[in-house]
């Protein structure tokens, strides 16, 4: 046996010992040959950003193209596509309307060239074409309706029409199109439902007039909602409907606080986030559509960006308690966003401030980041399995993976995720691991093991170590970077005999995660 240590933490593979006299063990036991379906693909189906505008930055383009090529996200949704900064629509001296490509353009061969799609949103309303003035967020989305319906029709064909032409009519009927998001908020859409339903119908009839092929669907709406009013209307009145859309926060209280000044509280339901996925879906089924395509378009762990929750090492483990509740329920669930580069409530003036993203705007990674990275690297087959916190599978090489984690809330009653989650906060231990494989085939193998959590890839307590610095010098990004790479803890070659049986004893703590993977030498 060939073993490279880190000094991280004790791995220890043994033969499956008796379980006598060993408090909290967990045992995962799993059969190579016990093949059971196939890993549902939508954890990273789609992943989002804040604005297409953000898009055109240098270090956003690199930033997506790392975690693209660590997560394998295969398609990206970002407000603002229509909006003024992006230049698309205006009205001459004349009263002619202009359209204007260039700049999506850009962004979207961008997407393309590194295999990434469009989950095109349709939003927000050019100033020009809008009934009204008011706007969200620091770059001012306006969210007022059309002034005239008949107008924004003319531009989303416009749109569809310059996206054939450019790409081609089989690479645009394998987007989404998805129009505006969260109507149902105030905030977001300054009209009724009824106005959303009639921007919708111009919407698709639009979409639809230049390929019956093109996907479009909607609400994205915050919170679950609207999904069968949705369906009903579309049936009613014969609009086409390709899928729903929606979002979900794993907060009690709010859908919309950009500064996180209200304190928000992770949820102690353990049906958070799956609760509402699995409803739509039910709902979905009980409808007069009851085979369309269900999309969380939005989710995290809280609504706003400006909650260390997202930076904080329990994130992976919560990520990866979610999407296995989930399950084969949504056809994909789109993490709200892959980067702090992010400016919903404008720049943001801290290396650190709790922002949605995977990575920090100097693209550290956090401990969420490596949640996606380790699910990416599963095989597509599924091995049977009971265990509820953790994923296996293996591949025609007959290689194994376990994907396994600890998900313990922690956060006291009377604090709020701003004051717990800035702390170093060192886990409970959880006990021991016990696992047991059999149905390997005899030889050699070699065993990687990755590891998420405390201290471990966690990248945010070693910047609490650090002061909590406002600003990051450059030896001091390097030192963060270095520390959450997300390369494996620990290598070993092992030899599997006649019994076909590997077992292998790890220590667990609160909001652990552990990559093993297991593969035959040639």
């Amino acid at each position: 046996m060939i073993i490279r240590k880190t000094g991280l933490f004790l791995l220890i593979a043994m033969l499956a010992l008796p379980l006598a006299g060993r408090a909290q063990t967990r045992v995962i036991e799993l059969d190579a040959n016990a093949v059971d379906g196939t890993l549902a693909p939508a954890f990273n189906m789609s992943i989002g950003a804040g604005r297409a505008n953000e898009g055109l930055r240098a270090d956003w383009q690199q930033q997506l193209a790392q975690i693209k090529r660590d997560a394998g996200f295969r398609y990206i949704r970002m407000h603002g596509l229509l909006s003024d900064d992006m230049a698309v629509y205006r009205i001459d001296a004349q009263g002619k309307e202009q359209y204007n490509f260039q700049y999506i353009d850009a962004l979207y061969d961008y997407l393309l060239s590194i295999g990434v799609k469009p989950f095109v949103e349709l939003g927000f309303m050019p100033s020009q074409m809008a009934s009204g003035d008011k706007t969200i967020f620091w770059w001012r989305g306006n969210v007022t309706p059309p002034k005239d319906y008949a107008a924004w029709e003319r531009l989303i064909k416009a749109l569809a029409e310059h996206f054939t032409e450019r790409y081609g009519t089989d690479e645009v009927a394998s987007w989404y199109f998805e129009v505006w998001n969260e109507p149902n908020l105030d905030g977001f859409w300054a009209g009724s439902q009824e106005d959303y339903f009639k921007l919708y119908r111009h919407a698709a009839r639009a979409i639809k007039s230049v390929n019956a092929k093109y996907k479009v669907g909607g609400p994205a709406t915050a919170g679950a909602a609207w999904i069968p009013e949705m369906i009903a209307y579309c049936t009613r009145h014969g609009v086409p409907l390709d899928f729903v859309s929606t979002h979900t926060y794993g907060v009690d209280q709010g859908f919309l606080d950009e500064y996180g000044s209200m304190g928000t509280v992770l949820s102690k339901d353990d049906a958070a986030i799956s609760g509402d996925v699995i409803g739509n879906r039910k709902q979905i089924a009980a409808s007069a559509m009851p085979g369309l395509e269900l999309h969380y378009t939005e989710w995290s762990s809280s609504y706003t960006p400006a909650d260390p929750s997202h930076d904080s090492y329990h994130q992976a483990a919560y990520i990866l308690q979610k999407l296995k509740q989930v399950g084969a329920a949504a056809q994909s669930m789109s993490y709200w966003v892959f980067t702090d580069i992010f400016e919903e409530a404008g720049p943001r003036m801290e290396a650190f401030h709790g922002g949605f993203g995977l990575m920090n705007t100097q693209g550290i990674k956090k401990p969420a980041y490596f949640a996606y990275q380790f699910l990416n690297q599963l095989a597509p087959a599924a091995l049977k399995n009971s265990d509820s916190q953790s994923f296996a599978s293996t591949d025609r090489q007959g290689s194994v993976q376990l994907l396994l984690w600890d998900y313990t809330r922690t956060l006291p009653d009377a604090v709020n995720n701003q004051q717990y989650f800035i702390k170093d906060l060192p886990p409970k231990d959880k006990g021991k691991v016990d696992i047991r494989l059999r149905g390997l085939a005899r030889g050699s193998y070699t065993v990687d093991i990755s590891t998420v959590g405390y201290r471990r890839n966690d990248a945010f307590t070693a910047y609490i170590g650090m002061g909590s610095p406002k600003q990051l010098a450059k030896n001091q990004v390097a030192a963060l970077k270095s520390l959450a790479s997300g390369k494996p803890d620990e290598q070993r070659t092992v030899r599997v005999g006649a019994d076909g049986r590997f077992a292998l004893t790890l220590p667990l703590r609160e909001n652990d995660v552990y990559l093993l993977q297991l593969r035959a030498r040639k």
